[in-house]
């Protein structure tokens, strides 16, 4: 199943643009986790956590689920296929873990943000929350490895690959041999 080449590329713009919009949300959300955990001022980390938790829940659980349908949809309709190429599933598993990560994380988060938001918790208290830099910058590296697979497609075709190659090849010499006269 192979897409037309006008709405390939509007498929590719889609998924590139919401590729990069995660990887965009995800550096603004550890600007204000750095800003949680290093804040002295309680408003400061009170606004930081809530804000974590707006990015998060509004804007990075979204992108990342759109970014992973579109990866889908984009592997499925070229010729790149889901299971052929190492680096596309190599692509689509680091993607799939980091949403389920960041699906579990934002439990944490929304749970961070309702403490920040009471007004009876203490400067000290908001200090000892703690903060996500591990798993923000984690997924950070997670992005950016998938990135750089995407730019760089190493070569490199898995075993269904490799017998997918054989069967197309196969079939080309036998119709080529009809062919012949």
């Amino acid at each position: 199943m192979t897409m037309p080449p006008g709405l390939r590329k509007v498929a590719l713009s889609t998924h590139i643009a919401l590729s990069v919009g995660w990887v965009g949300a995800v550096a603004a959300y550890i600007a204000l986790d750095v800003a949680a955990a290093t804040s002295q001022v309680a408003q400061t980390s009170r606004a930081a956590y809530l804000g974590m938790e707006s990015i998060a829940v509004s804007v990075i659980v979204p992108l990342a689920l759109a970014s992973l349908l579109t990866g889908v949809v984009m592997s499925v309709t070229t010729k790149w296929g889901l299971f052929r190429h190492w680096w596309v599933l190599i692509s689509l598993l680091l993607t799939t873990f980091a949403t389920v990560v960041l699906l579990a994380e934002t439990r944490t988060i929304s749970a961070l943000a309702a403490t920040a938001a009471d007004p009876t918790v203490s400067r000290d208290d908001l200090r000892a929350l703690g903060n996500t830099l591990v798993h923000s910058i984690g997924g950070s590296v997670v992005l950016l490895t998938i990135l750089v697979l995407n730019v760089h497609k190493p070569r490199g075709l898995t075993p269904y690959g490799r017998r997918k190659q054989q069967e197309e090849s196969s079939k080309q010499q036998e119709a080529r041999r009809v062919l012949e006269p």
